[in-house]
């Protein structure tokens, strides 16, 4: 740990790094950061290229027209499905040596409302928050308004947290 950072205890047991130094985020140096940004980028890139982010594909896929957007996400849940396997079998480490775990998630009724509302949000807008940078990135300035909203949509969430059923 560097000179700049200190290590607190959160009462359930797990270990907040808290930072002075402006140049590192998340607890990663702005070069370290910069590996992020690429990926990103270049995950952008496949989306616009993939038509991930175009509302008539989106639209498409609401109205059962196309088969397109099913199997980017159906592909993407073998994908991670197959990832999660061998992140486990293999002991997988991240860039800073630590191990990688999951925790188990228990189902709450939340999640049926939650997924419900994201879903009507994403029919009516055409976006969902993976592709929304993308999409901005393109030209679609419209979009600036879905991302003020979710950002919203996630303050409302934080704020309400504590008097919704968990």
């Amino acid at each position: 740990m560097s000179n700049t950072q200190t290590k607190n205890t959160i009462p359930n047991g797990e270990v907040a790094v808290e930072n002075d130094d402006p140049m590192q985020v998340a607890g990663h140096s702005f070069s370290g950061n910069l590996k992020y940004m690429f990926v990103g980028i270049l995950f952008g890139i496949v989306f616009v290229k993939a038509e991930i982010i175009s509302w008539f594909r989106i639209q498409e896929m609401f109205r059962f027209q196309s088969f397109h957007m099913y199997g980017v996400i159906g592909s993407a849940v073998i994908v991670g499905a197959l990832s999660v396997f061998l992140i486990k079998k293999c002991n997988v480490k991240t860039l800073e040596g630590r191990p990688v775990t999951f925790s188990p998630k228990r189902f709450h009724k939340g999640q049926i409302y939650g997924g419900l509302l994201f879903g009507m949000g994403w029919a009516m807008t055409g976006a969902c928050p993976g592709p929304l940078f993308a999409q901005i990135g393109t030209g679609f300035l419209v979009v600036i308004i879905v991302l003020l909203s979710a950002i919203a949509g996630t303050w409302v969430y934080g704020y309400l947290r504590d008097k919704l059923p968990h």
